[in-house]
């Protein structure tokens, strides 16, 4: 299957020359184009990309907005900024951004940063870890309402809370469970020793990590052993995690 682009740039020439690369990269096919962030975020929400380019400034709207906007709905999509503007580079850390490319572009650069993307979608090794934080907290709950129902999850069973399509998603070993809480409301009842904000979309539980990859430029992906999913994590929680286990 292959990797879906969305291209968002105001600039005719330049989002002709981008096309024109990922073209000559296997594996990736463009599924949308526009030259502005209303129309981006219209496209992202119905085509589900996974990788965006966009610059920082377009003809209505900026990038850097429509970046916040886009990682909210969906954290894994890798959103690559491509922009003349370096100085913007810090504001772009802050969304999360999976690369920052400067214009005039160097191909070199550009297909370098693709085939991290490609690397990132083989599959991985069966995860393994030298040591698990374990904690045993008895029958705590957590009760998790919705719209039409209460659940009581326990929170030993949890394993990753995630941002997804503008709501918040726990999941467990066999179940998940949809809320509208904010991931701050959710933090505030569970032990800071066993769970941590790893990223602004993500709360996950210590004792089931087996494994932390480089991911973006900023950022790590975490693999967990009971369940086919995993969480994003900043390079300052990364660095956290590691004197933890040091």
């Amino acid at each position: 299957m292959s990797i879906k682009v969305l291209l968002i740039e105001d600039e005719v020439g330049i989002r002709t020359l981008v096309r024109k690369i990922i073209e000559k990269n296997e594996g990736f096919s463009i599924v949308g184009e526009c030259d502005n962030s209303t129309e981006g975020i219209k496209l992202f929400n119905k085509l589900k990309p996974d990788v965006v380019f966009l610059d920082v400034q377009l003809r209505e709207g900026d990038g850097l907005s429509c970046a916040s906007i886009m990682a909210d709905i969906n954290p894994k999509a890798k959103l690559i900024f491509a922009t003349a503007h370096s100085e913007y580079m810090p504001e772009a850390f802050l969304v999360y951004a999976f690369d920052y490319l400067i214009k005039p572009f160097n191909v070199e650069r550009v297909n370098h940063t693709l085939e991290r993307i490609k690397d990132l979608q083989k599959p991985d090794e069966k995860p393994t870890m030298d040591k698990i934080v374990r904690y045993e907290k008895g029958l705590e709950k957590l009760l998790v309402k919705s719209k039409e129902s209460m659940s009581f999850v326990t929170i030993n069973d949890i394993i990753l809370i995630q941002r997804e399509d503008n709501s918040t998603v726990i999941y467990t070993q066999k179940d998940s469970f949809t809320t509208s809480a904010s991931l701050s409301d959710i933090e505030e009842k569970l032990d800071k020793d066993q769970f941590i904000r790893s990223h602004k979309s993500y709360i996950i539980n210590l004792s089931q990590i087996t494994k932390i990859l480089p991911y973006g430029r900023w950022t790590y992906i975490v693999k967990f052993k009971d369940i086919d999913k995993d969480a994003l994590i900043t390079s300052e929680k990364y660095e956290e995690i590691k004197k933890m286990f040091s």
